[in-house]
């Protein structure tokens, strides 16, 4: 191996360093104000979550989006929740695009104080960016991901309407040696916006980190395997936090 070669791997080391570094310290910023892992009543459950992404262009600037979401907990048991969502979203330019869409929800219970079924009903809007990091050019390989949402929620059994942030930031970064596979880490963040009676309060709702690695089979299909962490904060007396241990299988596809 000559010098350059390995100036280059050095580089190449340096820089995973950091965006494996920046990605961790999103990660711990996101769940430093929740006390949910303190929480002496705290829940675990292992789940499995398997959801299937279909993206098709409609023309050169419009987008189509479609999601079939199956959610499974109890140990993998039962179905816990089903999303159905939709979108019509504008691309910007080849970076930024811009969403519409709409998303039917339903939770599954087993609680003995709580309904068997609760529907929710979601618009949202959506602001996506992807690229690769723009402060490595000379790292072209590593690609980033930001999405930023805000939902607006009606949920049976509550009256209001719940309003929702959320924001992920994802990296992936091709393996060297294996070109077609690559590692993953992400990290999304909820915000309750409001609080409404018999439903969500205002304040942190929720964190998920994912780690995990992404197979590309052809252009237009590729899969997540890997874990993700789920922290709940319900902000209920009478209802205790959760944190969710889960495997996740995601399949994308882009027509």
């Amino acid at each position: 191996m000559g010098k350059n070669d390995s100036r280059h791997e050095q580089g190449w080391c340096s820089r995973l360093k950091r965006v494996l570094i920046g990605v961790a310290t999103w990660s711990l910023l996101a769940g430093a104000g929740s006390e949910v892992l303190a929480s002496e009543n705290t829940q675990q459950d292992f789940r499995l979550w398997a959801p299937v992404y279909l993206t098709v262009p409609l023309s050169t600037s419009f987008l189509g989006y479609a999601e079939v979401n199956p959610r499974f907990g109890d140990d993998v048991s039962q179905l816990d929740q089903l999303i159905l969502r939709t979108a019509v979203g504008y691309k910007l330019n080849d970076r930024w695009s811009v969403w519409q869409g709409y998303a039917w929800s339903t939770v599954y219970y087993k609680a003995n104080d709580q309904p068997d079924f609760t529907g929710e009903q979601r618009i949202y809007q959506q602001l996506s960016y992807k690229d690769k990091l723009p402060f490595l050019e000379t790292f072209p390989f590593v690609k980033l991901l930001s999405r930023s949402r805000l939902e607006e929620r009606w949920i049976q059994h509550v009256s209001d309407t719940a309003f929702r942030a959320r924001t992920m930031l994802r990296v992936d970064v091709p393996l060297p040696m294996i070109p077609s596979w690559s590692f993953v880490t992400y990290d999304e963040i909820f915000v309750n916006l409001n609080g409404v009676s018999g439903g969500p309060e205002a304040g942190f709702d929720q964190n998920r980190f994912f780690i995990g690695f992404n197979r590309e089979f052809i252009k237009q299909f590729n899969v997540d395997l890997g874990y993700q962490m789920q922290i709940i904060n319900t902000r209920k007396e009478e209802m205790v936090n959760q944190i969710n241990n889960m495997i996740l299988i995601q399949l994308w596809i882009n027509l």
